[in-house]
């Protein structure tokens, strides 16, 4: 009995307790739950640090055929906390033991200190007790970053070792500065977003959308917990072509530089797509230096000149008031319009100048300012708003809706319009285009819809939105008018533009390769400075090709030159016949053996990998000699023979690769161990570093293509 009770009483004990500690327990949640919350959840933030965004993935933006034009990569700067507790246990022992093998390798892998004084900075930076010490000047990238840790002291981790990596992100474009203004660019602050061209439009998909993350304690290590993940931006693929997009760039700098042209811009469109595949714009910025600051093709205001007097023959010629076999006198290139002089191009002063009497369709072949102002004034002069509701009729007008910011609208003037002082000489001036502005993209939106058959479509810039390789949207050209014109307008006006090339205005830009038809333009500029009124010119032409199947249109535009007489002809149509030739050529499959032997010349050849010149050159059916074997050689050709030297190849010294092309150039550098910044196109010209210099592993080689 007294056992019995002796366990009742140890039982009730043991209850009594559980009971009690369970009451504790309640006691103290309510407590805290109603009466420490706050001071609990003070102490909670204090164990947190402030959270942070994270920064989503910009999209890229791709060429047509999907090569990447525009892209984001991380990049850092690395810092050393001096002062972390273990460089400093038992007098600084893990630091000295370890400090000249890191001087070492970051000289060895940055190349700009001697391990010496790579040392002597870092000593002094540790006596100072600094807590962010740079370590090199130059941003890294992420494949360097990753080495950099595995160096002594940096590979015990940040707490232990210091290290300091601080991340920014860079937009970058593989193929330079290749359609820059189309393309785009973003602001220096990342963060901010696209500042111009596509990046701007397309901003708010490409940029995605932004995380969130807290910084917490746990145990005695500061970890950030993610509490919303970004999401990236999605992918914009462009109707750039980047084989157009060169020729249209090499084409326009060669000739702008040729002639000292303030700017100048090229646009190539497919035909029926209405895709843009090639936007140029290229504004001097120094003695034969031009790069893309302005996106004159979209945005430019200038009255179009000649091109125009296509647009007023269409109108007369549906409206019937004129025939192309029509004869007009000019007399001998001066007429008095409404007491103002209009010449033409050929006008002399004594007299002798002049096409006299003419047809309308060699008046534009001529690009007679006579014979279009004639025509106009006198069928439309006592009613100048039936001669601007036809050039409406048309719909060039209209205001179109492109995907480049900045882009202009045309203004055509409105007899109709009260706040618009017209003039009796306002007509006549309007028909051969003056007293009219519109940027160059709109002029070749007309002249696509007369390759077009008449359908006029707006131009557009960006095919598909997409996120991971699946397309989101896709786009297309919108149609602004079905039919400019009649067919049978539309038949003249296609057989007058290829008489300006046969025997017109732009004989020069006739080609053996491909048939070409449009019309040239030349518009007078007056502007004023500190020393009186001065005349300069804009150039142009627009038109298409092939003439008989039209494939693609084009308009160049030269502003200001300074060399040569001003011609839309030799000038912009030099630059348009150069494209013209250069797409079509890369368009045609001929096989090398389907030629005539004696058609085939000796090519310029690239130096660099000897086998893949060699099966270029058999399939050619030509010889070449080798002085040496070897997987690299030099190639030369005096007009008669190609040679080739063998080139030693060696990653330990730098490798002369004048003379190659990008891709060989860039492969054997990195081979070396270099980094390389690349500008221009075409073969090496120059490299930074001299040949055979003893190759240090990371530091950059600038090569200067031509």
């Amino acid at each position: 009995m007294a056992e019995r009770k002796s366990i009742l009483t140890r039982f009730a004990i043991i209850y009594f307790l559980i009971v009690l500690f369970f009451g504790v327990v309640i006691y103290k949640m309510v407590v805290i739950q109603y009466f420490e919350k706050d001071e609990w959840m003070e102490l909670s933030e204090k164990l947190k640090r402030q959270g942070r965004e994270i920064a989503p993935n910009r999209g890229n933006i791709f060429a047509c055929d999907g090569q990447l034009m525009a892209s984001t990569v991380p990049y850092y700067h690395l810092y050393m906390d001096t002062r972390v507790e273990y460089l400093h246990i038992k007098n600084g022992a893990n630091y000295k033991k370890d400090i000249d093998s890191l001087g070492y390798y970051l000289s060895q892998k940055f190349g700009d200190k001697s391990p010496r004084e790579y040392v002597r900075y870092i000593n002094a930076g540790y006596n100072r007790g600094d807590g962010k010490l740079r370590i090199t000047s130059n941003k890294i990238t992420h494949a360097d970053l990753k080495e950099v840790k595995s160096f002594p002291i940096f590979r015990k981790g940040k707490y232990r070792g210091g290290l300091i990596e601080q991340k920014f992100v860079t937009r970058v474009h593989p193929f330079g500065s290749l359609a820059s203004r189309t393309i785009g660019g973003i602001y220096g602050d990342a963060s901010k977003g696209g500042a111009f061209g596509l990046e701007l439009k397309y901003d708010d998909l490409l940029k995605g959308k932004k995380g969130y993350e807290t910084c917490e304690l746990m145990g005695d290590r500061w970890i950030y917990i993610p509490e919303t993940e970004p999401e990236d931006g999605l992918d914009i693929t462009s109707t750039i072509d980047v084989r157009i997009q060169d020729i249209a760039e090499k084409a326009l700098a060669d000739k702008l530089k040729e002639i000292d042209a303030l700017r100048g811009c090229a646009i190539v469109m497919e035909v029926r797509s209405g895709e843009v595949k090639a936007c140029a714009n290229l504004s001097r910025i120094g003695v034969g230096k031009y790069e893309e600051h302005y996106n004159m093709a979209v945005a430019d205001m200038s009255e179009p000149g000649s091109t125009f007097k296509t647009i007023s023959l269409i109108v007369a010629l549906e409206d019937g008031v004129v025939k192309p076999t029509d004869t007009i006198d000019t007399k001998n290139g001066l007429w008095m319009m409404h007491g103002r002089r209009m010449t033409d191009h050929n006008y002399r002063v004594n007299g002798s100048g002049g096409y006299h009497k003419i047809s309308v369709a060699e008046g534009l072949a001529y690009s007679s300012n006579i014979l279009v102002s004639r025509i106009i004034d006198e069928n439309y002069g006592s009613r100048p708003s039936d001669f601007v509701d036809g050039i409406y009729r048309t719909k060039i007008n209209e205001p179109m809706d492109l995907e480049i910011p900045g882009a202009g609208k045309p203004y055509i003037r409105n007899p109709k319009d009260k706040n618009v002082n017209w003039y009796k000489t306002a007509l006549p001036w309007m028909s051969i285009g003056y007293e009219t502005k519109m940027p160059p993209i709109y002029t070749l939106a007309f002249y696509n819809a007369i390759a077009n058959n008449g359908k006029l479509i707006q131009p557009f810039f960006v095919k598909k939105i997409s996120k991971d390789g699946q397309t989101l949207e896709e786009f297309s050209a919108k149609t602004i008018n079905s039919s400019i014109c009649s067919k049978k307008t539309l038949r003249e006006i296609r057989e007058m533009l290829e008489l300006v090339v046969e025997k017109g205005t732009g004989k020069v830009v006739k080609s053996p390769l491909v048939s070409i038809a449009g019309k040239t333009g030349t518009a007078q500029l007056n502007y004023t400075n500190g020393h009186g009124q001065h005349k300069s010119h804009q150039v142009s032409f627009c038109g298409y090709f092939p003439a008989d199947e039209p494939q693609y249109s084009c308009i160049v535009v030269i502003r200001e030159p300074r060399i040569g007489y001003p011609s839309g002809g030799t000038m912009s149509g030099g630059v348009f016949k150069n494209i013209a030739e250069r797409i079509y050529a890369g368009n045609v499959q001929i096989r090398p053996n389907e030629l005539p032997k004696d058609s085939l010349f000796l090519p310029s050849v690239k130096s660099g990998n000897a086998l893949a010149t060699k099966n270029v050159l058999s399939k050619l059916d030509i010889d070449y000699t080798l002085d040496n074997g070897g997987e690299w050689a030099k190639f030369s050709n005096d007009g008669e023979e190609i040679r080739a030297t063998a080139l030693e190849i060696t990653t330990k010294t730098i490798p002369n690769v004048v003379g190659m092309g990008a891709k060989d150039a860039v492969y054997l550098m990195e081979c070396a161990g270099q980094r390389i910044l690349l500008y221009g196109r075409g073969k090496v010209q120059s490299q930074s570093i001299k040949a055979g210099s003893t190759a240090i592993r990371g530091q950059t080689v600038t090569l200067i293509l031509n």
